[in-house]
């Protein structure tokens, strides 16, 4: 049922107090909003826009046009965006690269949590004198985006997960460390007489700290969801602006959870409810979020081609 237009002017009025709160409050990193705007919004509609709509697309988060062109340009020199020129126009698009990067940073923001865990375990051996000291760090820091946890100088594990991708051998490519690491996989043994590798869950991973992380998002985001859910006229750019904040947020928390077994987690482990307020935000305004980028963006080829058959299915089919 459709509010009365002055109740529904009223939602609206305080969303728009709550965007400028947050931004106010929060405001987000120019270059990692970026790359949360092109990741969740504009990698499913092909990757590719004019500057100039992107620099539109941004203002009401806050970029002005110079922050917009240099992180950008940033973008660009760091591999993830290519540039085509035309005429005084500049085109920007995901490389490859920057294409798979998203695909892999993204994939565990929007698919649900893992449910089934067989008990075994990924060990990564990294000696110290295959080694150098950049290298070892570069390693820690890419292992740790993927849930490992350091149980001792060069010795990371993880849960196994049964998902058929290899985010590991293609970061050791990545990388350049071919067959100076080693990946087994183990098991616990059946007995109680050892420690065993579970009972190192925390020693490797603050999980009080992140629990906390994520009862931080769901009480900031909670409210403005309800004011969506009471009005069925949703403006167009405050879905746009609130959905982008939402994930710019839950984004920074996610990609640092090791994404554990629930067999591995403590009581009352908040990721869940954050994960299904993102879901039940991302349904209830889609349309209207995406209605707001095909009228702000435009790509080389004319209009906004529509969003990829995979941006439906994110948080488990929208």
């Amino acid at each position: 049922m459709r509010l009365p237009a002055s109740r529904g002017h009223a939602v609206r009025a305080r969303i728009e107090r709550w965007i400028r709160r947050e931004l106010g409050q929060r405001p987000p990193k120019a270059k990692s909003l970026v790359v949360t705007v092109w990741g969740d919004a504009i990698a499913p509609h092909g990757g590719a826009v004019w500057l100039s709509g992107l620099i539109r697309l941004l203002a009401p988060l806050g970029l002005n046009e110079r922050l917009v062109r240099t992180n950008v340009y940033r973008l660009a020199q760091e591999g993830w965006l290519a540039t085509r020129q035309d005429g005084r126009r500049s085109l920007y698009r995901l490389t490859a690269t920057g294409l798979r990067r998203f695909e892999h940073a993204y994939r565990r923001i929007y698919a649900p949590p893992a449910e089934d865990w067989d008990g075994r375990w990924e060990i990564v051996l990294a000696p110290g004198a295959a080694l150098s000291a950049p290298e070892r760090r570069d390693l820690r820091k890419e292992l740790g985006w993927e849930g490992f946890g350091s149980v001792a100088p060069g010795v990371f594990i993880r849960p196994a997960r049964a998902d058929a991708s290899d985010p590991l051998g293609e970061m050791v490519r990545t990388l350049g460390l071919g067959r100076r690491v080693v990946a087994v996989i183990a098991y616990d043994p059946p007995t109680n007489k050892v420690r065993t590798l579970q009972t190192l869950t925390a020693d490797c991973w603050d999980l009080a700290v992140l629990a906390s992380e994520y009862r931080r998002f769901v009480a900031r985001f909670g409210p403005v969801l309800q004011g969506f859910q009471a009005n069925t006229d949703l403006d167009p750019e405050q879905s746009f602006v609130v959905r982008t904040l939402l994930i710019h947020a839950f984004r920074r928390v996610t990609l640092h959870d090791p994404q554990l077994p629930a067999e591995l987690l403590p009581p009352h482990w908040p990721a869940p409810a954050a994960y299904g307020l993102c879901r039940d935000f991302y349904r209830l305004t889609y349309k209207f979020a995406e209605r707001h980028l095909a009228a702000t963006l435009e790509t080389r080829g004319g209009p906004l081609p529509p969003a990829a058959p995979y941006f439906y299915e994110r948080f488990g089919g929208l």
